[in-house]
């Protein structure tokens, strides 16, 4: 039996313990996500899901090149407003999130030596940033990113179906996947804010989940795990706080 002295301690922030905390000054991953609808075949929790697993995936790297890192339970409520004529979705809005994030900012980092958002939900973006700019403007070692990938879909279609038949393929639904509006999201987005999801489509679809798969969902998630495991290495800060991997922006207050 492997001695607990020698086992590497918990990546879990939730699964640790109080003095294990300290060890090693960690940096925390906190993933940010929501709890709305994700069209008739995937789940409420679809962003958060993406967020936290590419934290943990991007921690586990880290830890096995040597460095202090945890990852705590999501934050699985956000900004959400716009898919609310859906049942299922619950939002806090921009103000209450942006409150949580900035209280949870300032007490963690009484002991992390620093702290990632993770944000698994684009609307949720303004909230994120601004508490950011607000906690770095305290001196706090904070900054934020997004699980964004080039040429994804909007919303509940070929990207994020492809990610959860690769992360959870149990909570996909495949007798209701079913096309969604396709029509550009910049055409959109003025009747979408004003309006809401359901104003363009039906079953809360912004895509095509048609042609998904599990094959295109991992690939998309090393992406996504490249990509974070690129910028915490650099931990390089732009302007609005959010980590840049391409090492050009100012140096964050992160060791």
């Amino acid at each position: 039996m492997t001695s607990a002295s020698t086992t590497r301690p918990p990546l879990d922030l939730g699964l640790t313990t109080s003095p294990s905390t300290r060890t090693g000054d960690p940096l925390l991953l906190v993933p940010v996500g929501s709890t709305e609808q994700h069209g008739p075949h995937l789940p409420l929790a679809t962003d958060t899901m993406v967020a936290t697993a590419v934290s943990r995936a991007a921690a586990e790297v880290l830890a096995a090149r040597g460095n202090a890192v945890l990852v705590a339970p999501a934050i699985a409520y956000g900004a959400s407003g716009e898919h609310e004529g859906f049942p299922g979705t619950v939002s806090i809005g921009h103000e209450a999130l942006m409150n949580l994030l900035i209280e949870y900012g300032r007490s963690a980092c009484r002991w992390a030596r620093g702290l990632i958002f993770v944000n698994g939900h684009g609307g949720n973006v303004q909230s994120v940033r601004q508490s950011v700019e607000l906690l770095r403007y305290e001196g706090r070692a904070v900054a934020w990113t997004s699980c964004d990938l080039p040429g994804a879909d909007a919303h509940a279609g070929r990207t994020e179906t492809s990610l959860l038949l690769e992360l959870a393929p149990q909570t996909v639904r495949a007798d209701e996947v079913e096309i969604g509006c396709v029509t550009p999201l910049v055409e959109l987005m003025p009747r979408l804010r004003r309006d809401g999801i359901r104003a363009v489509s039906r079953n809360g679809i912004l895509g095509d989940p048609r042609e998904a798969s599990a094959h295109e969902g991992r690939q998309l998630f090393q992406t996504l795990v490249r990509n974070l495991v690129l910028e915490l290495q650099t931990l390089d800060v732009m302007d609005d706080g959010r980590l840049s991997p391409s090492g050009a922006a100012q140096r964050v207050v992160l060791p």
